[in-house]
């Protein structure tokens, strides 16, 4: 484990030289993180991060190895071997039986056609199930049931005890590429272009068992569905059925949100630079981008709004007023993989291109707007639409306060790919890489301030503290 003082922005070596991209200088007032700490173990790439607990976490990758750190300290808790190819799922499960003491368990799936329960506390194998015929590409837990569902070319529903309970027909060679939990006991399952709702159905008879029903196709999406996330909001404290939604993103840059109790379309943005996608319309202008500049590679969301990683940018999609709100379009030099939104106005992204970057969601001054197209990108510029459409989003501009992100912090370590990260709070951010590396990034203010700390207990232990009036 390796500890770094980080004075300001340096290049890692194994980076391509950059691009005008957005760019900060070495004084980064509002980022807290100025040392790291670099957690080495993995052979190979570390795709995978999970936390287990408030101070807990586990990493994995193409090594097939699986890491238990502490996320104060660093420190490596356990090295778990079990499978024989890389991991290609990971899922916190924890007990739900307030009668016991609460058990934190792991469950890892594998391209080997397994998945391992581990205890978290002990680092031991609980139990292996080995009956898989493809590779498990996800996993969900549905805490409330206390069972967990596997997806692959089928989707399988397990109990804790690794019992299966039920599964479907062989759904696709392809397989279930992510999976979302919706309320009423409902899954949504990504399948290539499709989306398949399932519902968990309790046995008729008195045994703990379920049956799994498909309950619906969604066949509005143009490419494969890359990402998954449900939305709930609260009103005065309290949860509000008629506001829960998910939401979708393509491989083509097509967003779409759903109700997530009667799983009606209620909003979507479309990259519409293919005048064949309307062969009726008038002829639109085409962007020369590929697929991968477009991809919604992951979505989050707060109560609010919907944040989505598309190609190199990142967008800010308001669900009250359905429509981009802030965006940044190059917000890194290659793809984002990666964003959450942290309890302030903050975002954190991080990207291909080895960096992980810190913006800030701030209110931009209101300006008269030209009128604009609408979709997800023609707002800045692409595409045509007609006068109803360019009235509407003049209409919309008036009423809506825009928003900027400013680029507050960037961090810095990596030498390549960042694949994801967690947020820890006061104990940090944890990132991991396609370099093999996991790094703990701390806030250097406070870490300087417990180190005085201990110092000031050490010399008053040892008698060595004399205080003068």
């Amino acid at each position: 484990m390796l500890r770094w003082l980080i004075g300001g922005g340096r290049e890692p070596q194994g980076l391509a030289e950059k691009s005008s991209v957005q760019t900060i200088g070495e004084e980064q007032i509002q980022n807290p993180y100025t040392e790291l700490l670099v957690l080495k173990g993995h052979q190979d790439i570390v795709r995978f991060l999970v936390q287990i607990d408030d101070c807990r976490f586990a990493s994995a990758g193409d090594d097939g190895i699986i890491f238990l750190w502490n996320a104060q300290t660093g420190e490596k808790l356990f090295e778990l071997h079990g499978h024989a190819q890389k991991i290609t799922a990971i899922a916190p499960f924890s007990s739900s039986d307030d009668s016991e003491e609460k058990s934190n368990l792991i469950l890892t799936a594998s391209a080997d056609k397994t998945v391992i329960v581990w205890d978290c506390t002990t680092g031991r194998q609980v139990q292996k199930v080995s009956c898989f015929h493809s590779t498990v590409k996800c996993l969900t837990v549905l805490q409330r049931l206390d069972v967990w569902l596997s997806g692959g070319s089928d989707l399988c529903v397990w109990n804790r005890k690794l019992d299966l309970l039920c599964k479907t027909s062989h759904l696709t060679d392809a397989g279930i590429s992510t999976l979302v939990e919706l309320p009423k006991n409902c899954v949504a399952a990504a399948v290539g272009k499709e989306l398949i709702i399932f519902r968990l159905i309790a046995s008729s008879d008195k045994s703990e068992g379920w049956n799994i029903l498909e309950v619906k196709r969604l066949v509005d999406h143009r490419d494969n569905i890359l990402s998954l996330c449900f939305r709930l909001r609260l009103r005065h404290g309290l949860l509000c059925l008629r506001d829960l939604t998910f939401v979708t993103g393509s491989h083509v840059g097509e967003l779409i949100v759903w109700d997530a109790i009667d799983w009606t379309k209620q909003a979507s943005e479309c990259n519409f630079w293919e005048s064949s996608v309307h062969p009726d319309s008038q002829t639109e202008i085409k962007l020369s981008q590929s697929p991968n500049e477009t991809s919604v590679q992951h979505l989050t969301s707060d109560e609010e709004c919907v944040f989505a990683a598309v190609g190199k940018g990142i967008y800010v999609y308001n669900l009250q007023v359905k429509r981009v709100i802030a965006c940044q379009r190059t917000a890194h030099d290659s793809s984002v993989l990666h964003i959450e939104k942290l309890p302030n106005r903050q975002l954190i992204s991080c990207s291909e291109d080895g960096s992980v970057r810190i913006w800030e969601l701030r209110e931009k001054q209101q300006v008269p707007a030209e009128p604009v197209p609408t979709g997800f990108f023609n707002m800045w510029g692409f595409g045509r639409a007609n006068k109803q459409a360019n009235q509407a989003a003049k209409k919309t501009q008036e009423n809506t306060t825009m928003h900027f992100l400013e680029l507050v912090g960037d961090l810095i370590g990596h030498s390549s790919a960042v694949q994801m990260f967690l947020y820890f709070g006061e104990l940090g951010l944890v990132t991991c890489s396609a370099d093999h590396l996991v790094i703990l990034w701390k806030d250097g203010e406070r870490e300087s301030r417990l180190r005085s700390l201990t110092l000031f207990q050490k010399l008053a232990q040892n008698g060595d503290l004399q205080l003068k009036f």
